[in-house]
């Protein structure tokens, strides 16, 4: 799967990964993803100081670049679900390892304001 913005002509492994990843709440959004499906609301109240113009477009961008699938339900008010594609998934350990490390950086294994999946 390609990244929508990568060109693939310069740059090392590390920019293709933050080409797809890269930005304040995109890592945080597929955190919350790696458990199942959320509904927009849900994802909402999970990331709270995002906007909800910006999580839609955070939202949009990883849609396009593969790593997640939008599902709509006809349904009256309409349902929307968002959840980790297969190339999604993949991402799975590097989230974990960010977290692992960002535990570490904090203060050596202190859970205040951890996140929750």
């Amino acid at each position: 799967m390609r990244s929508r913005r990568w060109d693939g002509k310069s740059g090392c492994a590390v920019e293709v990964t933050l080409s797809v990843i890269g930005g304040v709440w995109k890592p945080i959004i597929l955190f919350h993803l790696m458990t199942g499906k959320r509904r927009f609301m849900e994802l909402t109240r999970r990331v709270p100081n995002a906007t909800q113009s910006m999580l839609t477009s955070q939202l949009r961008e990883l849609e396009a670049d593969g790593v997640v699938i939008r599902h709509v339900y006809p349904e009256v008010p309409p349902k929307v679900e968002y959840e980790l594609s297969e190339f999604g998934r993949t991402l799975v350990p590097v989230l974990l390892a960010m977290r692992e490390w960002g535990e570490t950086y904090r203060g050596h294994g202190s859970t205040e304001g951890d996140c929750q999946s």
